[in-house]
Protein backbone atom coordinates (compact mmCIF):
# COMPACT_ATOMS: atom_id res chain seq x y z
CA UNK A 1 0.00 0.00 0.00
CA UNK A 2 2.76 2.73 0.92
CA UNK A 3 4.44 1.41 -2.36
CA UNK A 4 1.21 2.52 -4.39
CA UNK A 5 0.79 5.55 -2.51
CA UNK A 6 4.61 6.30 -3.84
CA UNK A 7 3.94 5.69 -6.99
CA UNK A 8 1.18 7.58 -7.64
CA UNK A 9 2.57 11.07 -5.77
CA UNK A 10 5.90 10.28 -7.78
CA UNK A 11 3.93 10.24 -11.32
CA UNK A 12 1.20 12.77 -10.61
CA UNK A 13 4.42 14.94 -9.50
CA UNK A 14 6.10 14.37 -12.98
CA UNK A 15 2.81 15.15 -15.26
CA UNK A 16 2.33 18.62 -12.59
CA UNK A 17 6.07 19.79 -13.59
CA UNK A 18 5.57 18.57 -17.59
CA UNK A 19 2.80 21.34 -17.99
CA UNK A 20 3.78 23.75 -20.30
CA UNK A 21 1.48 27.05 -21.15
CA UNK A 22 1.82 30.62 -22.05
CA UNK A 23 0.10 33.92 -20.07
CA UNK A 24 -0.99 36.66 -22.24
CA UNK A 25 -1.84 39.64 -20.64
CA UNK A 26 -4.63 41.85 -22.23
CA UNK A 27 -5.26 45.54 -20.51
CA UNK A 28 -5.98 49.12 -21.65
CA UNK A 29 -3.83 51.17 -23.38
CA UNK A 30 -4.79 54.34 -21.25
CA UNK A 31 -2.98 52.05 -18.03
CA UNK A 32 0.59 52.42 -19.84
CA UNK A 33 -0.04 56.04 -20.19
CA UNK A 34 -1.09 56.62 -16.63
CA UNK A 35 1.54 55.03 -15.05
CA UNK A 36 4.17 57.05 -17.46
CA UNK A 37 2.19 60.39 -16.40
CA UNK A 38 2.42 58.87 -11.96
CA UNK A 39 6.11 58.41 -12.50
CA UNK A 40 6.85 61.73 -13.96
CA UNK A 41 9.41 64.02 -11.90
CA UNK A 42 7.41 67.47 -11.19
CA UNK A 43 10.20 70.30 -10.82
CA UNK A 44 9.66 73.38 -8.21
CA UNK A 45 7.05 75.95 -9.08
CA UNK A 46 8.36 78.75 -10.39
CA UNK A 47 6.56 81.31 -8.64
CA UNK A 48 7.15 80.86 -5.12
CA UNK A 49 4.85 82.29 -2.54
CA UNK A 50 5.39 83.26 1.14
CA UNK A 51 3.57 84.01 3.51
CA UNK A 52 3.71 88.04 4.25
CA UNK A 53 1.43 91.08 3.98
CA UNK A 54 -0.58 92.83 1.64
CA UNK A 55 -2.46 96.12 1.94
CA UNK A 56 -6.18 95.95 1.22
CA UNK A 57 -7.08 99.18 0.43
CA UNK A 58 -10.62 98.47 -1.32
CA UNK A 59 -13.38 96.54 -1.57
CA UNK A 60 -17.18 96.85 -3.71
CA UNK A 61 -19.66 94.99 -4.88
CA UNK A 62 -19.25 97.31 -8.15
CA UNK A 63 -16.06 96.14 -10.45
CA UNK A 64 -15.85 99.13 -12.50
CA UNK A 65 -15.59 101.24 -9.20
CA UNK A 66 -13.06 98.85 -7.71
CA UNK A 67 -10.92 99.15 -11.39
CA UNK A 68 -11.52 102.95 -10.86
CA UNK A 69 -9.48 102.82 -7.17
CA UNK A 70 -6.92 100.89 -9.03
CA UNK A 71 -6.17 102.98 -11.87
CA UNK A 72 -5.72 106.03 -9.13
CA UNK A 73 -3.40 103.50 -7.31
CA UNK A 74 -1.48 102.72 -10.14
CA UNK A 75 -0.86 106.42 -10.98
CA UNK A 76 0.60 107.20 -8.01
CA UNK A 77 2.18 103.87 -7.05
CA UNK A 78 3.22 102.66 -10.34
CA UNK A 79 6.43 99.94 -8.64
CA UNK A 80 3.88 98.32 -6.33
CA UNK A 81 1.43 95.01 -7.71
CA UNK A 82 -1.97 95.02 -7.55
CA UNK A 83 -3.81 91.81 -7.31
CA UNK A 84 -7.67 91.78 -7.69
CA UNK A 85 -9.87 89.01 -5.75
CA UNK A 86 -13.44 87.97 -5.88
CA UNK A 87 -15.59 86.65 -3.07
CA UNK A 88 -19.47 86.62 -3.24
CA UNK A 89 -20.51 89.15 -3.40
CA UNK A 90 -17.48 91.82 -3.12
CA UNK A 91 -14.35 92.34 -5.42
CA UNK A 92 -11.19 93.36 -2.88
CA UNK A 93 -8.15 95.20 -4.33
CA UNK A 94 -5.04 94.22 -2.50
CA UNK A 95 -1.83 95.95 -2.93
CA UNK A 96 1.84 94.94 -2.56
CA UNK A 97 3.86 91.73 -1.33
CA UNK A 98 5.67 92.41 1.87
CA UNK A 99 7.65 89.99 3.59
CA UNK A 100 7.09 92.04 6.90
CA UNK A 101 4.32 93.65 8.63
CA UNK A 102 6.85 96.76 9.16
CA UNK A 103 7.54 97.28 5.14
CA UNK A 104 3.37 96.56 4.88
CA UNK A 105 2.61 99.38 7.54
CA UNK A 106 5.46 102.02 6.13
CA UNK A 107 3.30 101.74 2.54
CA UNK A 108 0.29 102.29 4.43
CA UNK A 109 1.15 105.49 5.69
CA UNK A 110 2.17 106.75 2.44
CA UNK A 111 -1.49 105.88 0.99
CA UNK A 112 -3.54 106.53 3.86
CA UNK A 113 -4.24 110.25 2.48
CA UNK A 114 -5.81 108.69 -0.63
CA UNK A 115 -7.06 105.00 0.93
CA UNK A 116 -8.30 106.29 4.47
CA UNK A 117 -9.85 102.81 5.15
CA UNK A 118 -7.14 100.40 3.97
CA UNK A 119 -5.40 98.04 6.21
CA UNK A 120 -2.70 95.46 6.09
CA UNK A 121 -3.88 91.25 5.84
CA UNK A 122 -1.47 88.69 6.43
CA UNK A 123 -1.51 86.12 3.64
CA UNK A 124 0.59 84.26 0.86
CA UNK A 125 2.57 86.94 -1.55
CA UNK A 126 4.94 86.38 -4.17
CA UNK A 127 8.34 87.06 -3.79
CA UNK A 128 9.53 90.36 -3.90
CA UNK A 129 11.38 91.19 -7.30
CA UNK A 130 15.04 92.01 -7.28
CA UNK A 131 16.15 95.45 -7.92
CA UNK A 132 18.67 95.76 -10.53
CA UNK A 133 21.74 98.22 -9.04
Amino acid sequence: MKLLFICFFSLSAAFVNAQNGEVEIIKDSRIDALIEKQGEIIPPASNSQITGYRIQIFFDSDKVKLNSSRGLFISRFPLIDTYTNYNAPNFFLKVGDFRTRLEAEKIKAEIEADFPTSFVVKEKVNLPRLEKE
